[in-house]
């Protein structure tokens, strides 16, 4: 299948600071590409570069066989960007901001109007079209930013973090889109931090880290690539905070990572046999008591830690990762 967006060797340079690390992939047509990540990972400074809102400081990127330094209006009439930051008028209602957005892609009134109604009803915003945006939930808000994303009807879709920081309710509903929309054809490239969001949306994923992509392949092939590693759930009862736990039961020999996720402790390891009676003669000897205990299948966020070493659930934001996002949200060259 025709590729619709083509990376190749794309860098960012922050001054010293590199935010980008020559990352090269392709999106297939009509595919959901996920680009998965810890924040401060450079996939927002990636979509930037991409949508052609930041200069790269080498590479190239090409979007339906148009270079995006090159010809920026090709590329932006076949695009629609979800940004992870509104760019939405609070002081403005919901229809006018459409309207704006409709002028701004050019088109006529009548097939603004036409539209326009067709998104509202498609984000079930009908009813609060004339409320100022200020007054939106953010659930509401970001589906306002996906029906403007979506006006000029492009062929491609762009989403940085689409269901960031939204109730389980929205967010499936937001995902919902995301497949319909990928349904009637479109492609779409998002990013995400979030593990289970990649495993149910995309069909192939490229995992980021420090500016690096160090995998590219389907959800369930990364999965499989973690060759006989096991996983161990358990979940320990002595009023002791869980994440305790982890240098102790670390220690064991044959525990290749352990992490807590949900509430529960997580053991990858290549011989559970070994290591199951070991982790419940430790607990007992450090005054803790196993309440459930149960082996699992390897999943995508065992194959991102086998890949970094870490969880992406517990990835704090370091100073450096702050002033790299900073930066590139700020657009500075």
């Amino acid at each position: 299948m025709e590729n619709a967006i083509e990376v190749k060797e794309l860098t960012k340079f922050f001054g010293s600071l590199l935010a980008v690390d020559q990352v090269t992939f392709e999106v297939r047509g009509k595919e959901i590409f996920g680009l998965l990540g810890p924040n401060g990972a450079g996939k927002t400074t990636t979509i930037r570069m991409i949508c052609g809102m930041l200069r790269p400081t080498s590479g190239t990127v090409v979007i339906a066989g148009f270079d995006v330094s090159q010809k920026p209006q090709e590329v932006k009439r076949r695009i629609g960007l979800v940004p992870d930051i509104s760019n939405l008028f609070g002081e403005l209602s919901a229809r006018v901001n459409l309207e704006f957005m409709g002028k701004l892609y050019g088109l006529d009134k009548k097939t603004r109007r036409e539209r326009i109604d067709q998104v509202l009803e498609l984000f079930q915003l009908k009813e609060r079209q004339n409320d100022l945006v200020k007054y939106y939930s953010k659930g509401m808000h970001r589906r306002l930013t996906i029906a403007a994303a979506l006006l000029h009807q492009p062929e491609i879709l762009i989403m940085d973090e689409p269901t960031s920081g939204l109730d389980a309710q929205t967010a499936r509903l937001v995902r919902e889109i995301i497949l319909n929309l990928n349904k009637e054809g479109r492609t779409i490239l998002l990013t995400t931090h979030q593990i289970d969001e990649a495993d149910r949306l995309v069909q192939r994923v490229g995992i980021i880290d420090h500016g690096r992509l160090i995998a590219l392949n389907t959800p369930e092939q990364l999965k499989n690539n973690i060759e006989g590693m096991h996983a161990l759930e358990i979940k320990i009862l002595n009023g002791v905070d869980q994440q305790k736990w982890l240098p102790i039961l670390r220690q064991i020999e044959g525990v290749d990572n352990i992490t807590l996720a949900e509430g529960k402790i997580r053991i990858l390891s290549k011989d559970l046999s070994q290591i199951i009676p070991t982790v419940v003669n430790l607990v007992d000897k450090n005054g803790g008591k196993i309440e459930n205990i149960s082996v699992a299948q390897p999943s995508l966020e065992d194959a991102f830690i086998n890949l970094t070493g870490k969880s992406i659930r517990e990835e704090p934001m370091s100073k450096e990762d702050y002033l790299k996002r900073r930066l590139a949200r700020s657009g500075m060259r």
